[in-house]
C-alpha cells in the first residue's frame, strides 16, 4: 500500500529538503539556498511542500509578480512588486516517486485558486527542462513577446514563459 501524499504550508525547517529536491530536479538551473529562503519569507502563503511519511517529496514556490517580468535565475527579489498584476509560479518540483500521482495538478489548482482570491487574472511561470507539454496540459500557453524572450537568457535556450488565466 502506498502512503498518502499531502500538501502542507512550507516551513523554514523544510528548506534543506526543498534545496535538495531543487538540485535533483533542476541540475542545469541551480539556485542558492537564499533564493528559497527569501521566497518563503516574502510570500509564505504561496509556498507548500508535498509530504509522504514525514518526508518532503515535492514543493512549490509562488507569489505575486509583474506580467512579462520573470525574475532572472538565482537572483534575490528584495521585495514583491508594489503593483503586481499576475501570480507567478517560481518552482514546482516533485521527486520521481511523487510524479504521476496527481499531486502536481492538485497544487496547481490550489495556487490558481489563491491567485484568483487575491484578484489576479493570470498566472505565469518559466518552463525549463522540456516541461512545456506538461504546462500546456495544465492550461498554460507560451507568451512569445521579444521583451520576455530577452529576460529568459539566464534560464537557457529551452526555457519558455507561459501564462494561464486564473479561475473565476
Amino acid at each position: 500500500m502506498r502512503s498518502a501524499l499531502f500538501w502542507r504550508p512550507m516551513a523554514p525547517a523544510d528548506l534543506p529538503a526543498v534545496g535538495a529536491i531543487a538540485r535533483a530536479s533542476y541540475p542545469d538551473h541551480p539556485e542558492d539556498a537564499e533564493i528559497f529562503h527569501e521566497r518563503l519569507s516574502l510570500f509564505p502563503q504561496g509556498c507548500f511542500v508535498l509530504e509522504r511519511d514525514t518526508a518532503v517529496v515535492g514543493y512549490i514556490l509562488s507569489y505575486p509578480a509583474r506580467f512579462g517580468d520573470p525574475p532572472p535565475l538565482n537572483q534575490l527579489l528584495g521585495s514583491l512588486p508594489a503593483h503586481a498584476d499576475c501570480y507567478y509560479i517560481h518552482d514546482l518540483a516533485l521527486l520521481p516517486p511523487a510524479r504521476g500521482t496527481g499531486a502536481a495538478q492538485q497544487i496547481i489548482a490550489r495556487v490558481a485558486a489563491l491567485a484568483a482570491q487575491l484578484g489576479f487574472a493570470r498566472i505565469t511561470l518559466v518552463s525549463v527542462n522540456g516541461t512545456v507539454p506538461f504546462w500546456t496540459r495544465s492550461g498554460f500557453v507560451p507568451e512569445h513577446a521579444p521583451a520576455i524572450a530577452a529576460k529568459l537568457a539566464s534560464y537557457g535556450g529551452e526555457s519558455a514563459y507561459l501564462c494561464a488565466p486564473s479561475p473565476a
